[in-house]
């Protein structure tokens, strides 16, 4: 390992209904698959800094943060994703960006695995931030 080895990192949002339902965005290009609300830090950017912009950017509205509950290794990409608990504003309208299709409530069950997990251990946080390779 070197000094001028670079890492990918990403925030992404965990954020419920009522229900407890998982907020998640259908993506309007690649796989075209869903996922939390988030994306890629740019240089010189915070992972709070990330977070704040790619949910109004993608969300049209800003997020409040409850805590950051883990950090996640994905090998397949090179990549580490920083989770955190959100909390949409009361009686805020979801507008969408041209990144995504739509945007629907999940149950956890039906979260792939990765995310399930992810997902979980923010949902149980107990105080301590958590770490996975995946």
């Amino acid at each position: 390992m070197s000094f001028e080895d670079q890492f990918r990192l990403s925030a992404h949002a965990v954020i419920t209904d009522d229900h407890g339902h998982i907020l998640q965005l259908k993506q309007t290009y690649g796989d075209k698959r869903w996922g939390l609300p988030g994306g890629a830090l740019e240089p010189g950017e915070t992972i709070h800094e990330a977070l704040f912009r790619e949910c109004r950017e993608e969300l049209g509205l800003d997020v409040e943060i409850a805590y950051l509950s883990g950090v996640y290794f994905h090998s397949a990409v090179n990549a580490h994703a920083f989770i955190f608990r959100c909390v949409l504003p009361p009686e805020a309208g979801i507008v969408l960006s041209e990144e995504h299709a739509e945007y629907r409530y999940f149950p956890i069950t039906e979260l792939s695995s990765v995310q399930r997990h992810r997902v979980q251990e923010c949902i149980g946080f107990q105080g301590m931030v958590s770490s996975a390779k995946f």
